[in-house]
């Protein structure tokens, strides 16, 4: 029983419990929909109060931009209406100066009909004048016929005779008179021309030497170019005959040699090898023997824009390559191509004060020492020799007989060939032109390499060292190292008893043996 009333109980008291909450959730949703709606009707309040300020705010935005664009508009008119009262103001300037020139240009309308008026007047006046005077010379003729006899036709062909009879008495006189003085002053007005055509050359002193600078950045390059136990400047040598001074001088390497032929292939494959950075034995050979060819090239180019500047047509493409050939020679220390173009250049200006072809004075005097130039020794004196070459390569007669003519060893058939000659002259004549010591040393160096040519098995010789050292190559195959040091000793005798000489000169006799396999 006490069981059964405790569960009781315990249900009693949860039915009582689940309906007080019922109760006090329903209380609690009343409530919070009446603070839903009073808080509805706060926002809406809130809501109406902010949509009136900012009406209220917009209003007073667009009267003030309403306010802004009225003031600019006012402004635009104001500006338009003075830009119109300039305007009308100019049109009535403009109106008063055409009024006013108008009235100008009446003025001088008037001026100009009173004036043409008063001009019309005197040319009557003067008419009637010169009919006046007309006729009183009429009269005076008449008178003048009457009293002499003859009439005015008679009179003037009378006149006209005796006045040419005058005229020729002294016009001879006149002739005679200057030829008299023209044979005077011919040898006088000669000068002149020969002064003058000196006058208007500026020339430069055109000395040759025989050493070249060859500039580097820095000494450092300096022991790449001798290489290790001085292979690579051995090598040098070799190939090109030039001799290489490496010393203390800073930032600079001395060529030295008397054929500027060399001395440039020498310049140039050492520039090369510099800037490509490999030096060894077979890339100098290789990079001589390029610059060789280049060498040629540019004797070919030189020779071509020589007869371009001095306006020189149709020469034969050997004869070229001769003139480009000058520029690497030279005559008692005078840089031939530099000689020559100052001969074209004084000859034409002397045939042109003479009135004679300058063209063709040009193209002889160009031409006139091309026998200086041969590939092998001849005989022959350089003037025939050049003549001989200018007729093979077909240039006119006057220009063959002016080459071989200039130093007299054939006679003078044309007008140009004494200008040739005499503009040669006035060239090697100046002052500084030429050195007479410089050709013989050339011509000593070269006669010491043509010694070591004339023994067998000799392959390159060059003169190096001013002349004081004779470096020979020989060929390994036909020369032993007995007989190398035989020729050494056999050179130095010939030259002792054929030559003259100062100092002494050191033959160097080089063999050398390579050998040479391909890999594949």
């Amino acid at each position: 029983m006490d069981i059964l009333s405790i569960i009781i109980g315990i249900i009693a008291g949860l039915a009582l419990g689940f309906g007080i909450a019922k109760f006090l959730e329903k209380s609690n949703v009343s409530n919070l929909i009446k603070n839903a709606k009073k808080e509805a009707g706060s926002i809406l309040k809130d809501a109406k109060t902010e949509a009136e300020s900012l009406k209220k705010d917009k209003i007073l935005q667009a009267k003030e931009k309403f306010l802004e664009l009225k003031a600019e508009h006012e402004q635009v008119i104001l500006s338009r209406d003075k830009k119109m009262a300039e305007a009308e103001k100019r049109t009535r300037d403009k109106e008063s100066q055409i009024s006013n020139e108008l009235a100008k240009s009446k003025k001088a309308n008037e001026d100009l009909e009173k004036k043409i008026a008063d001009y019309d007047t005197k040319i009557d006046f003067l008419e009637k004048k010169q009919q006046e005077i007309d006729k009183l010379h009429k009269s005076q003729v008449e008178q003048l016929e009457v009293i002499s006899g003859l009439s005015a036709d008679e009179a003037k062909n009378q006149l006209v005779e005796s006045l040419k009879a005058e005229a020729k008495t002294n016009a001879m006189s006149f002739i005679q008179d200057t030829m008299e003085e023209a044979k005077l002053t011919a040898q006088q007005e000669a000068k002149k021309i020969i002064i003058s055509t000196i006058q208007r050359v500026g020339t430069e002193e055109a000395v040759e030497n025989c050493v070249s600078v060859f500039n580097i950045e820095s000494d450092d390059v300096k022991g790449r170019i001798i290489g290790r136990e001085g292979r690579n400047i051995r090598a040098l040598e070799s190939a090109t005959g030039v001799e290489i001074i490496v010393d203390d001088t800073p930032e600079a390497i001395i060529l030295s040699c008397f054929d500027p032929v060399r001395r440039e292939i020498a310049r140039l494959a050492l520039h090369k090898l510099v800037t490509d950075g490999r030096i060894h034995p077979a890339r100098i050979e290789e990079v001589v023997a390029k610059t060789q060819k280049q060498i040629e090239e540019e004797i070919i180019e030189v020779g071509k824009r020589t007869v371009i500047d001095l306006g020189i047509h149709g020469l034969h493409p050997e004869l070229i390559k001769i003139v480009g050939r000058m520029k690497y020679r030279s005559s008692y220390g005078q840089n031939l191509l530099q000689h020559s173009r100052e001969v074209a250049n004084l000859c034409g200006i002397m045939a042109a004060e003479l009135g004679l072809n300058v063209k063709l004075a040009k193209r002889a005097g160009l031409l006139h020492d091309i026998g200086k130039v041969p590939d092998t020794e001849s005989e022959l004196p350089h003037a025939i020799l050049g003549m001989q070459w200018a007729e093979k390569y077909g240039e006119k007669e006057e220009v063959c007989n002016a080459i071989g003519a200039h130093h007299d060893e054939i006679e003078m058939k044309h007008l140009i060939s004494p200008i040739i000659q005499v503009c040669d002259a006035i060239s090697g004549a100046r002052p500084g032109a030429r050195r007479q010591v410089l050709d013989s040393y050339i011509q000593r160096l070269k006669d010491l390499e043509d010694i070591a040519f004339g023994f067998n098995g000799v392959k390159n010789a060059y003169a190096i060292q001013a002349g004081r050292e004779l470096r020979v190559i020989v060929e390994s195959e036909k020369v032993s190292d007995e007989l190398a040091s035989n020729l050494s000793f056999e050179i130095s005798q010939k030259i002792q008893t054929e030559m003259t000489y100062p100092g002494q000169v050191k033959i160097t006799v080089i063999r050398e043996t390579r050998a040479v396999n391909i890999a594949k």
